[in-house]
């Protein structure tokens, strides 16, 4: 059964970087377009940014121009490059495709914060 395993957050000041992983089991992520999503307690999970291939991506207004997403579909691997970090940025961080196909993974924690 296919699963996400994503890692790469922390605690990290404002204005400060983290870079998110996210592996998908598998022999199928390079068919997906996959996303990265995050979610803060009592709120819905939200779409944060997409990826169909290298030169087609999309992001939410909140993190257009500091975040940048990227894969590697010979290693089945998501990537989120997150700069200039916001307090507003802090929640759990999840990926999965763009139509949410699998069940969702752990997630990791980012933490901004002085």
């Amino acid at each position: 059964q296919e699963h996400f395993v994503e890692s790469g957050g922390g605690l990290v000041h404002p204005g400060g970087s983290l870079r998110l992983s996210c592996r998908l089991s598998g022999n199928t992520f390079s068919e997906y377009s996959m996303a990265w999503y995050r979610q803060v307690p009592g709120k819905q999970r939200e779409l944060v940014a997409s990826i169909i291939s290298a030169t087609a991506t999309d992001y939410d207004d909140s993190v257009k121009g500091r975040f940048t997403i990227s894969r590697d579909d010979a290693e089945s691997t998501l990537h989120l490059r997150m700069n200039s970090l916001k307090p507003e940025d802090t929640a759990v961080y999840y990926c999965n495709t763009l139509s949410q196909m699998y069940d969702w993974g752990q997630g990791t924690q980012v933490t901004v914060s002085s």
